[in-house]
């Protein structure tokens, strides 16, 4: 038999039947049947289109919209993707069989769950296979800062992904983009919610950068989805369910502060799910058993999902790749349902039973997370940070042998429970799984456990009882992707079968993928029974054992001819063979032959060397070409600083209203001055911009997408601050490719790295922050709110933050202050003040030549020592070691070193 195989990676290679592409147009895409065949392209009459030219939907179909319309018309509507994790390869069949669209995964390196089993890179091309043979496609999580030694190994792996035929890859480090671009310009690249993209200027950044897809951040409500759909030129995609950050995803440096471990490098610590409490003015707030401040409850909005669709919102997805395989499961399940629904135009409504399926695979507590808008006193509950399930009941009495509870749900033997803690009374949290229930009075009833699985003479009525595992529940979880697949693709047969000629057979499956087989020998005619269509349907339906199920058959029969029913198996199974090579091989994709960063680099280190030619030429002394600067969050600061001598000055104000104060105090002492912009920037707020460009100041420092193309389009001097994440040349180039005068490093460097950071771009472009409290939470979270005021939001909240000095204590006892933006946004700063003191040297000699000191709460005596104490250094009059000891008997809490330590 001749057999030919096609993947269904786009035409022409997969030339389907105008009927077959109407039939794959409408179910599996929802697109309408006016779609033209030109050459396997699905054409989009250019009143109907929206998107741009070429699109691929799915494996071998693609969009031909060249001649579009931008807007979104409410009668045309793609249905959107839903995107479910992967820590392993057991939960990306979970995923699979239980109906997700798409999975995202990390390998073993690059990827902001390292935590995670995650993939090992030498079956990716397996693992793409599997996820193709079943119409899933396949995104690969490349989502974390990129520093200068990993560049190369970066473009090793980029290359890997390109060739073994991953989808898209999900990144955050702007620099890897333009790696990417260079190394595969087919590659897709799906902006991350690390890259905190909160705007449509965020969405424009991408775009530029290549882009095709944004994950907009968390903290967006639909209103503000909506402003940025009617702006946007990409699609986005959106998280709908699984735990949410207390921090801006990109822009939390506690686990970088605390311990050295960067959330921007997949190593997050979680001291959001750490006891928290809050000190107004000195004195302790008592807020009784309200402790977790900073632990969100998760976000779940499968009922969100018509609203989501209506939005025109591209991709759904659920987080979770730390999560179990049932987890997985259990919510793609729902969610493919609550989406199948929707877009059927059937109200999504889950049954009490459901919720609490979802529950009980992981939940901290169900809301809508930030969708519905800000509402502080929903999103964080505090009384508990870990897994709680479905809620029980309260102890009612403790009896010799159990405890007696008051329930609300159904409790059986096996099932686990855990007993709320109460670390301020002393009350120790404890779980088990029930052994036995027996009926009581009223309703009640008692819980017997396994010997000492339960110290029951430590329980206390009125206790929360809670159900935090069902064995019957994760039995029937695991039996949706254990054994044989459940799943299957649809197959549609066109069979060509005449008395003394071949028999053809054509197979095409709902996502694309085409086989075709033709007989060696001709067909001779029937005797007695010639071939039929129920024949041909039932023979060649017969695919009991693979991933496909027949769906449409349609077949010519001229000359009565016969065909016996092995060579129709010996078909059937040569198509199945022949298919499953389409789905896995690699579409063909453009890869760089030779490697792309060395040309990428290379502008650079030109520019570099001609700088520090030109400062060998001058002869001047290193320290002579250093220049210090002083980031003010105080008129009283800046007068201090000015009165130094300080020539740069950056203001970082809460209140916005005082920059022209700042303004002023900066001139009467003769030094320039930066106003700070925000750190987010939302829908409805660039007017912002446009209040800081009249203030008369010398320029802006800019933390975020909105306020660089601000800037950049006016000609207003601009300083990128460490916000934007510069971690490698590439990314610093591209900052100051759009006019930054420099280009803040970011804090996630090392020593080690930041020093490489430094080797390798030109002395002027780069700043480094030497002395400053890190930036912890930068949260939409408002604690002020949330806690110390009657209000739910910025409307109503009287605005605590004007009025009250607040501080958040930990578990260990260290004070970290709290600040409010004029946003409203919250940032819990270090109590402990990080310092380079002891690496000045060394920076000076790797070429540093821009150098900047942070104060908070410092008042101006400290800040004239501070700023004494280094420009001593930097002039040679004392040594790094002894400037170290007196930073440390200046503050509280003494110095660390911080991150730089770390090598």
């Amino acid at each position: 038999m001749h057999s030919n195989a096609q993947p269904g990676h786009g035409a022409p290679l997969c030339v389907p039947t105008q009927k077959t592409l109407n039939i794959l147009a409408n179910k599996v895409m929802g697109l309408p049947q006016s779609l033209e065949n030109r050459n396997g392209v699905l054409s989009v009459p250019p009143e109907n289109a929206y998107m741009p030219n070429q699109i691929e939907l799915v494996p071998g179909l693609r969009i031909d919209a060249s001649a579009t319309a931008p807007a979104l018309p409410s009668e045309l509507r793609l249905k959107p993707e839903l995107l479910s994790p992967a820590g392993d390869r057991t939960c990306l069949l979970a995923a699979v069989e239980n109906g997700a669209d798409a999975v995202y995964f990390g390998l073993r390196r690059h990827n902001a769950r390292i935590r995670a089993m995650n993939f090992d890179g030498a079956d990716l091309a397996e693992v793409m296979a599997l996820l193709h043979r079943r119409g899933v496609r396949g995104y690969v999580t490349l989502n974390t800062l990129v520093f200068p030694d990993e560049l190369a190994d970066v473009e090793t792996t980029v290359r890997e992904l390109a060739a073994t035929g991953v989808d898209a890859v999900i990144i955050q480090d702007l620099g890897l983009a333009r790696l990417i671009r260079a190394v595969s310009p087919g590659l897709e690249i799906h902006a991350s919610t690390q890259m905190s993209i909160t705007s449509e200027e965020g969405i424009r950044l991408a775009a530029e950068l290549g882009c095709s897809r944004v994950i907009l951040a968390r903290e967006l409500s639909l209103d503000e989805i909506k402003r940025i759909r009617s702006q946007a030129r990409l699609p986005v995609e959106v998280f709908v369910h699984g735990a949410l950050c207390v921090a801006y995803s990109g822009q939390c440096l506690t686990s970088e502060a605390l311990g050295g471990r960067s959330a921007n490098r997949g190593e997050c610590a979680q001291a959001c799910r750490m006891p928290y409490e809050i000190l107004c003015d000195g004195q302790p707030v008592d807020l009784g058993k309200t402790q977790y401040l900073l632990s969100p409850q998760d976000l779940a909005a499968y009922d969100l999902i018509p609203r989501l669709i209506e939005l025109g919102v591209s991709s759904l997805k659920i987080e979770g790749r730390l999560k179990s395989p049932e987890y997985v499961a259990n919510i793609t399940r729902h969610y493919r349902q609550a989406i199948d629904a929707a877009w059927a135009g059937q109200p999504v409504a889950f049954t009490p039973s459901a919720v609490e399926e979802m529950q009980l695979s992981f939940s901290r507590g169900f809301s809508h997370g930030f969708l519905d808008g800000n509402n502080h006193k929903v999103l964080v509950r505090g009384d508990y940070a870990k897994k709680r399930g479905i809620f029980v009941g309260r102890v009612a009495m403790v009896s010799v042998a159990g405890v007696v509870i008051s329930c609300s749900t159904i409790v059986k033997p096996g099932d686990g429970v855990v007993f709320d803690g109460d670390d301020v009374a002393g009350v120790p949290e404890q779980g088990g799984r029930i052994y036995e229930v027996l009926a009581a009075r009223s309703g009640r009833v008692e819980l017997r456990f396994g010997r000492a699985a339960i110290e029951l003479g430590r329980l206390q009525p009125g206790q929360g009882v809670w159900k935090t595992d069902d064995p019957e529940l994760t039995a029937r979880l695991r039996r949706s992707f254990e054994g044989s697949p459940a799943r299957l693709v649809d197959l549609d047969l066109a069979v060509q079968a005449e008395a003394g000629m071949p028999l053809e057979v054509v197979a095409i499956t709902a996502n694309g993928h085409r086989a075709s087989v033709r007989t060696e020998s001709p067909l001779a005619p029937a005797r007695s029974q010639p071939a039929g269509l129920n024949l041909l349907r039932d023979q060649l339906g017969r695919l009991g054992g693979t991933i496909y199920r027949l769906r449409d058959l349609a077949a010519t029969i001229l000359g009565a001819p016969m065909i016996p029913k092995s060579l129709l198996n010996q078909v059937r199974r040569d198509l199945v063979a022949q298919l499953d090579l389409a789905a896995a091989a690699p579409p063909p994709r453009a890869i760089a032959p030779e490697a792309a960063l060395p040309a990428l680099l290379t502008p650079i280190h030109q520019e570099r060397r001609r700088q520090r030619q030109q400062q060998q030429a001058e002869r001047s002394a290193a320290s002579d070409l250093v220049s210090l600067s002083v980031l003010c969050r105080r008129t009283d600061q800046i007068e201090a600083a000015v009165a130094l001598g300080m020539s740069t000055i950056y203001a970082d104000y809460q209140d916005i209203k005082e920059y022209a104060t700042a303004v002023a105090a900066a001139r009467r002492g003769g030094a320039a001055i930066y106003l700070a912009t925000p750190r987010i920037e939302k829908p409805f707020e660039a007017n912002l911009f446009r209040f800081l460009a009249k203030l008369g100041a010398d320029g802006i420092l800019v933390r975020n997408a909105g306020g660089l193309y601000f800037c950049a389009e006016r000609s207003i001097p601009f300083v990128a601050d460490f916000s934007l994440n510069a971690a490698n040349p590439l990314t610093v180039e591209l900052f100051k490719s759009r006019g930054a005068m420099r280009v803040t490093a970011s804090y996630d460097l090392n020593s080690a790295q930041l020093f490489d950071l430094i080797d390798a771009v030109p002395p002027d472009w780069l700043e480094v922050v030497i002395h400053q409290q890190i930036p912890m939470f930068h949260m939409e979270h408002c604690v002020y709110c949330a806690f110390l005021s009657p209000g739910a939001d910025k409307t109503n909240c009287g605005r605590p933050c004007d009025h009250h000095d607040v501080k958040l204590r930990d578990r260990v006892g260290v004070e970290h202050p709290l600040k409010a933006d004029v946003g409203c946004r919250n940032t819990l700063f270090n109590a402990v003040p990080q310092t380079a003191a002891e690496y000045l040297p060394r920076l000076i000699a790797h070429g540093a030549r821009h150098l900047r000191i942070e104060f908070l709460d410092d008042d101006a005596q400290h800040v004239e020592r501070i700023i004494g104490l280094y420009q001593t250094a930097l002039s040679g009059q004392r040594e790094a070691k002894t400037l170290w000891r007196d930073l440390k008997a200046s503050n509280q809490y003494g110095v660390t070193r911080g991150p730089l330590n770390v090598l």
